[in-house]
C-alpha cells in the first residue's frame, strides 16, 4: 500500500492549560477530580458549560463509570465524546482525536481532561487488575507493579548502550531543580547526584528516585479553532504536528525503542521544522530509561547516543536542552492518567509565556511525547506532538 502524507492540523489550537494541585492521597473520587478540572477550564476560558460540545476523558479510577456516565455527573451534553484508556499516551491521543474532530466540524470546543484519585491502598488494587498480563504473568509471582518490568528494560538498556546510573541521575537531578520553582510539584527538596546514587534500591538497577510517586490530581486543556480562541481572548498554541503508534516493533525481544522511531519523520515534516528548532521538550518520564528512548527515537540523537547527549547538555529550564520544565512526574508526582497530560499542559504554558515555574527564555516551539500501558517487556502506546506559540 502506498504511504500517504497525513494532513496537518492547520487552524486547530490549544488553550486554557489547567492543573488541579496534586495530593499524595485523596478520598475524593476520580469524578470529583475531573469535575474540578472542568470547572477550572470553564473559569479560565470564561466559557459557559454549554459551550463545551466535545469531551475527552482519561482516567484509571473512573470505574464503574466511563466517559458517558461522567457526562451526567458533569451536566454536559456533548455531541462528540471519547474515553482514552492509554495511560501515559492518553494526552497525545486525546489531543490528536480532539483536533481531528474540531477540523471536521464534529465539535467546536473539546475539553480534554484527565485525573485520578489515590486513596490509601488503592494503587495496590489498581496494579492487581491493571491488565490480563499483570493478572496472569506478573502479579502472581510477587512482581506486582511496573518497578520490576522497568528494571528489566533498564538493565537491558544499560548493558546494550553502556548507560550508567549516573546518566539516569542527571535526568532526575535536573528535573528536581526545575520542580523547585513549580508550585504544584510534590517534591520540593533539592536533589543532588550523591543523593540519587545513595538512595535505596527498589528493583535493581532502579533506585528510589527513578520511580514516580503515585498521587491524586487532574490536568486539562481545551482544543478549538483559532478564530474561536481569538474571539474569546484566550492565549493559545498551534498544534503543528502529532503522531501515535501502538505495539511498535513487536519482534524486538525486549523494548529498546518505541513507536516514535516509526513516525518521527512524518512528525517533523508535518511541523515543517527540525529537532534543532525546538525550544523545550516534555517527555513522559515514569522512569528515566524511557526518557532516553524518547530523546533518541524522536531524532535528537541517534539510537544509543542519548547517554552522550545527556552528558553534553544542561536539562534545566535555563540550560541548553530545557526538559520537563515543571519537574516532570519524577518530581511533580504521577496523578494516574493525568501524567500523560502534564507535559502538554506545561508546554502550552511555556510557549504562551505563562509558565507557573521558571519560564524558558524565548520559548516558542515545544515537543511533547507520551508513553503508556506497560506489559512485562514493553510499553504498547506512544505518541508525540509539536506545539507552537502564537507569533507576537
Amino acid at each position: 500500500m502506498t504511504s500517504r502524507r497525513r494532513t496537518g492540523y492547520d487552524g486547530v489550537v490549544l488553550a486554557a492549560p489547567t492543573t488541579i494541585p496534586y495530593e499524595r492521597h485523596s478520598e475524593r473520587s476520580a469524578q470529583g477530580w475531573l469535575a474540578r478540572a472542568l470547572a477550572a477550564l470553564l473559569r479560565d476560558a470564561r466559557l459557559d458549560k454549554g459551550a463545551i460540545d466535545g469531551l475527552s476523558v482519561a482516567s484509571f479510577t473512573l470505574a464503574p463509570d466511563s466517559a458517558v456516565g461522567l457526562t451526567q455527573h458533569l451536566g454536559l451534553s456533548p455531541r462528540w465524546l471519547d474515553h482514552v484508556p492509554m495511560g501515559g499516551a492518553s494526552g497525545i491521543v486525546s489531543l490528536r482525536r480532539a483536533a481531528r474532530a474540531v477540523q471536521a466540524g464534529d465539535a467546536d470546543i473539546v475539553a480534554c481532561i484527565a485525573g485520578d484519585t489515590n486513596a490509601p491502598g488503592a494503587f495496590r488494587d489498581l496494579l492487581a487488575g491493571f491488565s490480563r498480563f499483570s493478572q496472569d504473568a506478573v502479579y502472581p509471582y510477587g512482581a506486582a507493579g511496573p518497578n520490576g518490568s522497568f528494571a528489566f528494560l533498564t538493565d537491558h538498556y544499560m548493558r546494550r548502550f553502556g548507560v550508567t546510573r549516573e546518566d539516569f541521575g542527571r535526568i532526575c537531578v535536573a528535573q528536581r531543580a526545575n520542580a523547585l520553582a513549580y508550585p504544584h510539584a510534590l517534591m520540593k527538596k533539592p536533589l543532588s547526584l550523591e543523593d540519587y546514587l545513595g538512595a535505596r534500591m527498589i528493583s535493581d538497577p532502579i533506585g528510589l528516585f527513578d520511580c514516580v510517586m503515585p498521587c491524586a490530581g487532574a490536568e486539562g486543556f481545551l482544543v478549538m479553532r483559532e478564530e474561536d480562541a481569538r474571539a474569546q481572548g484566550l492565549p493559545f498554541a498551534h498544534l503543528r504536528a502529532a503522531i501515535e503508534r501502538h505495539n511498535a516493533f513487536p519482534d524486538d525481544p525486549i523494548q529498546e525503542r518505541g513507536g516514535w522511531a516509526v513516525d518521527r519523520d512524518e512528525l517533523w515534516a508535518m511541523a515543517a521544522t527540525t529537532p534543532d528548532a525546538i525550544d523545550l521538550v516534555e517527555t513522559y518520564d515514569d522512569y528515566p530509561v524511557i526518557v532516553l528512548m524518547q530523546i533518541e527515537d524522536l531524532g535528537f540523537c541517534a539510537k544509543g547516543e542519548a547517554r552522550d547527549f545527556l552528558r553534553a547538555h544542561d536539562l534545566t529550564t535555563g540550560g541548553t536542552f530545557p526538559h520537563n520544565t515543571s519537574g516532570g512526574q519524577l518530581s511533580v508526582g504521577q496523578a494516574g492518567a493525568a501524567g500523560g497530560h502534564l507535559g502538554i499542559v506545561e508546554a502550552l504554558r511555556q510557549v504562551t509565556g505563562r509558565a507557573l515555574g521558571s519560564q524558558v527564555a524565548g520559548a516558542r516551539r515545544a515537543l511533547v511525547s507520551g508513553f503508556g500501558m506497560i506489559n512485562y517487556d514493553r510499553g504498547l502506546c506512544s505518541g508525540a506532538a509539536i506545539l507552537e506559540g502564537d507569533a507576537p
